[in-house]
């Protein structure tokens, strides 16, 4: 989510005012406004977070758990990886100086960019992939492991139909893991601050986060799901879970990244991990 609810703005007709509000939103409306969105906003994203993400690393949340210290996605040495939604990936880089062979796929043609940029930067290039993450562009049982890292999974309507795609594109016994924002989140604003500490949302509304323009058109859209929900897309999938990961804040991070801070670090979850897994037999 990118700005403070508090300055909802309710109305979808032509000529309303841009604001922030929560309304349904068509599967079409959400890819639009997903591909625009970070193909326009990939200059100012890689200028705000790159440094923090860097070019060669493999960092699961604001929280700064990496993958180094986490090890979620087990043994890399010689496994096929595909990291979905991968923006500038940094993150696949790191997979493979780790002895993975990885590929990272993305929507957006302006992060894919960044991530070619960083590729010469770095010298570690991987190949990437500008497809749909419900439409993978694989064959099956064609990866060892996936994982993204607040990858398209936030930005779908139907979010389970990435699970299947994942499971289908992994190989019996591969795992998947992904963070996105704790659905815990969804109750408060969008801040930082004091702000961002009183309830005003109810857990169980699933609307959109949604930003528009003049003409109501939507620019960003964020989903929401409770932690019940994403569990049963997983088992829906076929997916057994084994573990779900809460980072908590750690100490000397005064780092501030959207709606994550300190203050609010240390009192309620940011970010939740779900580790899982595709039956071997």
């Amino acid at each position: 989510m990118t700005d403070d609810l508090a300055n909802l703005t309710v109305s979808a007709e032509p000529d309303a005012a841009p604001g922030v509000l929560r309304r349904p939103v068509t599967d079409a409306d959400a890819r639009r406004a997903s591909r625009g969105w970070w193909d326009s906003d990939a200059d100012d994203y890689q200028a705000e977070h790159g440094a923090f993400l860097g070019d060669v690393d493999f960092v699961w949340c604001p929280e700064g758990l990496r993958e180094a210290d986490a090890r979620l996605l087990g043994d890399l040495a010689g496994r096929r990886v595909l990291e979905v939604g991968a923006g500038a990936a940094a993150a696949a880089r790191w997979l493979a100086t780790q002895g993975a062979r990885p590929v990272a796929l993305d929507l957006s043609a302006g992060m894919l960019r960044h991530a070619a940029d960083a590729a010469g930067r770095s010298g570690v290039r991987v190949p990437l992939v500008q497809a749909d993450a419900l439409a993978l562009p694989f064959a099956d049982a064609a990866f060892d492991t996936a994982c993204t890292a607040f990858g398209a999974i936030p930005f779908v309507a139907d979010s389970a139909a990435v699970m299947r795609e994942v499971f289908r594109v992994l190989r019996p016994g591969g795992r998947w893991v992904f963070s996105v924002t704790h659905p815990m989140r969804w109750i408060f604003l969008d801040d930082p601050g004091q702000g961002g500490l009183t309830a005003v949302h109810s857990y169980f509304d699933r609307s959109p986060y949604v930003e528009q323009d003049r003409t109501g058109a939507a620019t960003y859209v964020e989903q929401h799901r409770t932690l019940g929900d994403r569990i049963r897309e997983l088992v829906g999938a076929g997916f057994r879970l084994v573990d779900l990961v809460e980072p908590e804040w750690p100490e000397g991070h005064e780092g501030i990244w959207g709606q994550w801070s300190p203050l609010r670090g240390r009192l309620f979850p940011g970010t939740a991990i779900f580790v899982a897994e595709k039956p071997a037999g």
